[in-house]
């Protein structure tokens, strides 16, 4: 994803409007999908959007402020790619929680920069109230599937959601980070990506009685 206008000089895009926090916003985005996260100064930023040094200050403490914002702005349109995806378990649980699979792997793909952000900007949640509490209501949709999912089984026989959706989230993330991605950190597969993570689940959801064994003809 690049923010700069075709012609900028050095890529960089001329700041010819009011908004400021949306210019720095977007050129954090534009340097995190050409230097990663790490990659970059708060400074940078700045000359990216075609602002003076200072200029940024007026928005942000300082460069983790500006990554958290993005990360936070990230999460938002990643809870609702995944409720879309989910759709309130329509047209069934086990069909809709494949589709927030696969959402789960669009976004890694489509939204390379705010990916990014998210998972490896190293910025903790607790150090901003409004980066945490988006990524908590990006997590309780797969949290919820989850649920609805369990529900499908004896509540004697009933695996704890919350661990559920752990697991699967930690599937879908590494599947997405080394297979999904729409950057130069995507790893080659003989497969696409949402086969594997499918099968993957699939595996899953069975050893947990959540899914039936298909049946074996007798000989």
């Amino acid at each position: 994803m690049s923010w700069s206008k075709p012609g900028d000089r050095d890529g960089r895009r001329a700041y010819h409007h009011g908004n400021l926090r949306e210019a720095l916003i977007r050129a954090a985005l534009d340097l995190i999908a050409q230097k990663g996260p790490a990659g970059f100064t708060f400074a940078d930023a700045a000359r990216w959007a075609g602002v003076s040094s200072a200029a940024p200050y007026r928005h942000f403490r300082d460069r983790e402020a500006l990554l958290a914002d993005v990360a936070r702005r990230g999460f938002e349109l990643f809870e609702a790619a995944l409720s879309r995806a989910w759709d309130d378990g329509r047209p069934d649980p086990y069909r809709a929680f494949e589709s927030v699979g696969r959402a789960y792997l669009a976004f890694a793909r489509g939204e390379p920069a705010y990916y990014s952000a998210m998972f490896e900007a190293g910025i903790p949640l607790d150090a901003d109230a409004g980066l945490r509490d988006a990524a908590g209501r990006a997590f309780e949709v797969l949290r919820h599937a989850s649920e609805t999912l369990c529900t499908r089984v004896p509540p004697d026989k009933r695996p704890p959601a919350l661990m559920m959706s752990l697991h699967i989230w930690a599937l879908s993330h590494g599947v997405a980070s080394l297979f999904a991605r729409g950057d130069s950190g995507r790893r080659p597969l003989p497969m696409a990506p949402e086969e594997l993570l499918e099968a993957g689940v699939l595996i899953y959801l069975r050893g947990l009685g959540l899914i039936a064994e298909p049946h074996k003809p007798e000989n």
